[in-house]
């Protein structure tokens, strides 16, 4: 499936490529290499990796992981054809909504979190958690 992209830069991979680890790379993965500004979506059957900020009004919907390398502070959808092992990576999560697959929750009001680590939100016990991204050989899975 192509991607859909209401403007800007995109680049798409098409195949595997780079790194040892098969693990590592995904033939199904997008590199948006721009800030979504409010009123911009972005929907790709697949992993979308985004460098650069989700705004408030933006929206992100991938049927595989999300990966911002920024601030999301806008709507993002993980796993959005029923994977509950899909996960959201940012630098800064701060969405107004979350969701992995049928899972949707969004940051309390008024409180800030004041990580200063990468976060990552997934399912776990059929509920969204968002932790600290674990660096290194005892990242978790």
């Amino acid at each position: 499936m192509a991607p859909y992209w209401a403007g800007g830069n995109l680049v798409h991979f098409p195949g595997k490529g780079g790194g040892d680890p098969e693990d590592l790379a995904d033939e199904n993965t997008i590199l948006v290499q721009r800030t979504l500004r409010s009123g911009q979506s972005i929907s790709y059957d697949g992993n979308i990796v985004i460098v650069g900020d989700v705004n408030p009004g933006a929206e992100v919907v991938a049927s595989g992981n999300v990966v911002v390398m920024g601030y999301l502070r806008g709507v993002v959808h993980a796993g959005a054809g029923g994977d509950e092992n899909a996960a959201v990576y940012a630098y800064r999560l701060q969405p107004t909504q979350l969701r992995i697959a049928n899972h949707i929750t969004r940051a309390p009001d008024g409180e800030e979190t004041g990580s200063k680590d990468p976060e990552v939100a997934r399912v776990k016990d059929g509920i969204v958690v968002i932790e600290a991204f674990q660096f290194g050989p005892e990242r978790q899975r």
